[in-house]
């Protein structure tokens, strides 16, 4: 299910400058919210059955970034300024049980903080709308609305983030994709690697993503920006959709849009 949230920008708080890199803030975000309805948030897990008897919590959503109509980029200060009043927010959850009132109720009017040590922008929620869903066919074309994070891991142990154009891509994504359907359905995925295909439909954007940037435990991850075509049963098509691709999607990677 996912949602479409017009944030106002509050400048008068404390400016209209974001970082460049914002993503993780975004998830911090979204947690703090979540989290802040205990007993809905609480009934909501459970309702849906993506809290373990560990108290693991599953992360099956996705986000875009935010859709800014106009704004200016300063690179020296690796800030963006908000020239926009209000900008546009999409946020993309598995769960069906109670979501949307659920999920409307939490995020309506909430005033939330996103920035760094350097810059925050406070937002205010003036709507919380409920996308219809797409016409799911068995051959669909997407573009992201966030980067799309493939990791690879090598036998020495280092990491290589590939490009969606990668011979060994397609591989990663609909394998992960398969783990995604696991997880959601409690169990193993029916379909075969040979029914899903992959096709890059223009040169793939590569874009680093600081994650906890500033922090002592900052990491830098690699995605790609690009439009794709994909081919795969309709069930796995809506988990792409509504749960994003590749990995990290609740950290802000993989949330893709329909192209018509």
């Amino acid at each position: 299910m996912r949602f479409r949230l017009i944030l106002g920008v509050n400048r008068h708080a404390f400016g209209s400058r974001l970082p460049i890199n914002y993503q993780y803030e975004q998830s911090a975000a979204i947690y703090r919210i979540l989290s802040s309805a205990d007993e809905s948030y609480a009934k909501w897990l459970h309702d849906n059955g993506f809290q373990l008897e560990s108290g693991k919590i599953f992360k099956l959503f996705t986000y875009s970034r935010f859709k800014i109509d106009e704004y200016r980029v300063l690179r020296d200060e690796e800030r963006l300024q908000i020239l926009s009043d209000t900008v546009e927010w999409q946020i993309s959850f598995l769960p069906e049980k109670s979501t949307e009132k659920f999920i409307q109720g939490i995020f309506r009017d909430k005033v939330f903080e996103i920035g760094d040590t350097k810059s925050v922008v406070q937002f205010i929620v003036r709507s919380v709308e409920v996308m219809s869903e797409p016409d799911y066919s068995e051959k669909m074309v997407f573009a992201t609305m966030s980067p799309i994070c493939l990791k690879f891991h090598r036998p020495d142990g280092r990491t290589d983030y590939l490009s969606p154009s990668d011979v060994r891509a397609p591989f990663l994504l609909f394998n992960g994709l398969f783990d995604k359907y696991k997880l959601f359905y409690g169990k193993d995925c029916p379909y075969a690697i040979s029914e899903c295909q992959l096709k890059v439909l223009d040169e793939p954007k590569s874009v680093l993503i600081k994650i906890k940037a500033g922090m002592p435990e900052e990491t830098r991850v690699r995605g790609f920006m690009c439009k794709l075509e994909m081919e795969t049963p309709v069930e796995l098509m809506r988990l792409m959709y509504e749960g994003g691709v590749g990995v990290l999607n609740s950290q802000g990677f993989g949330c893709l849009k329909v192209v018509e």
